[in-house]
């Protein structure tokens, strides 16, 4: 396959075999540094894969790579280690949040029920000496009621002059780096602007949870546990929102592996049990009255399922009306930070075990959370404000290439 991308090479992605893995950075193992002794001193490398991810490699910049790089367990140790070590005056308040879709790895690994797991993670975090254990899904409300908000609004907005239509989701960072990078405006432009959930967290812990704590951004150190080694990528790639102050909203992004690989260290046992269900890549939704449709949705999962829809989009024989995007085949939970073989495959047995567990988890719709809408007036001014609008959505750089950025050769 060849893609007219940014050096305008051939694209890396030419072929997908099981053993070609092309590796952006590498990160050192989280050693103790000036030969410190610790318990954790053993931990494996950490690769991050671009195999699966849409962008080519010439996409991530050597600087880039640097910063990757550094986006380990060993900077979360650092800050642990300064906090026993140093004057209080300059410790961080260390606070993580954990993604919705790593909590099934954890079930899965440690044969528990997602709660009992999740108590499990949270109670060892703490005995590490992190302060707050944080759930994401009320960031992913937000993520959701703005997308919902947005959506509504582009429906109604939407002609033959000015098509707004389709909406293509937008918290999937690999899927969104490769629309900015390799697709151009004619996509981006279809992007959803609400922030992901992981962007509006980052916003909730430094500004809201700063504020309530009466701490100053900076002095918090904000560590996301997510399922796919993108989010340190997406965390690198975040602006500076004002109300920061100069802060990132996520400091250090660790995959679910690398916590589980800590926790293997601290000789937590694990154990692997195999169920059987099936995941669907691509799925259609349709709202009809009086047997007719009136909206199209879709879900698209994959590098194939992902080429199509932009092969579609490009001879405008696309029916949907909004298309949920991710990078992965199999979804987030099939993240390349989790469910891997320590020779980096897909662990199958596990993966289907995660399925099930995920599947079992009772759905919330995000209108009924009374936090959010207390969240909402509380700390954004209201629903619709200003405020809201700053914190909650974002823009997309593209690159211009016209006709060009859709001839994409097989």
């Amino acid at each position: 396959m060849k893609c007219e991308h940014c050096t305008r090479k051939e694209c890396s992605k030419k072929t997908k075999t099981d053993d070609q893995e092309n590796v952006s950075a590498d990160a050192p193992s989280p050693a103790q540094e000036n030969g410190e002794k610790g318990e954790f001193h053993k931990l494996a490398d950490a690769k991050i894969f671009l195999s699966d991810c849409l962008a080519c490699d010439s996409c991530v910049t050597a600087e880039e790579g640097v910063q990757l790089s550094q986006q380990n367990a060993k900077d979360f140790f650092r800050v642990l280690n300064l906090n026993k070590k140093c004057d209080t005056s300059k410790h961080k308040v260390l606070v993580v949040s954990v993604c919705p879709q790593s909590l099934p790895y954890f079930a899965a690994k440690f044969n528990l029920s997602v709660t009992d797991a999740s108590r499990r993670l949270c109670g060892f975090l703490k005995s590490l000496g992190v302060h707050y254990v944080f759930d994401t899904t009320i960031a992913a409300d937000f993520s959701i009621l703005e997308s919902q908000k947005e959506f509504v609004r582009r429906y109604r907005q939407h002609s033959e002059e000015e098509r707004t239509l389709p909406m293509l989701t937008s918290a999937c960072p690999g899927w969104v780096r490769y629309a900015e990078r390799v697709l151009g405006r004619p996509i981006t432009a279809h992007l959803c602007t609400a922030k992901s959930p992981q962007q509006v967290m980052g916003s909730l812990v430094k500004d809201y949870f700063a504020r309530q704590q009466n701490l100053s951004p900076e002095k918090i150190f904000h560590v996301i546990v997510a399922p796919c080694y993108d989010k340190k990528l997406e965390a690198l790639q975040e602006s500076f929102p004002p109300a920061l102050h100069g802060s990132r909203g996520a400091d250090c992004v660790l995959t679910s592996g690398e916590i589980a690989q800590i926790m293997e260290q601290g000789d937590l046992s694990v154990r692997d049990a195999a169920v059987d269900t099936l995941n669907k890549d691509f799925q259609e939704v349709t709202l009809e009255k009086n047997g007719e449709v009136l909206l199209r949705f879709a879900a698209a999962y994959g590098f194939r399922n992902i080429q199509n829809m932009i092969l579609k989009l490009k001879k405008g024989k696309f029916p949907y009306h909004f298309v949920e995007v991710l990078a992965c085949a199999g979804g987030c939970l099939n993240g390349r930070g989790q469910a891997q073989t320590p020779d980096g495959h897909a662990d199958k047995a596990l993966l289907r075990q995660m399925e099930g567990i995920y599947a079992d988890i009772p759905v919330r719709r995000p209108e009924s959370s009374a936090h959010v809408q207390e969240l909402y007036q509380e700390w954004l001014e209201g629903i619709n404000s200003p405020k809201a609008r700053e914190v909650l959505h974002t823009t997309y750089q593209s690159q211009e290439r016209g006709a060009h950025s859709l001839d994409i050769k097989w």
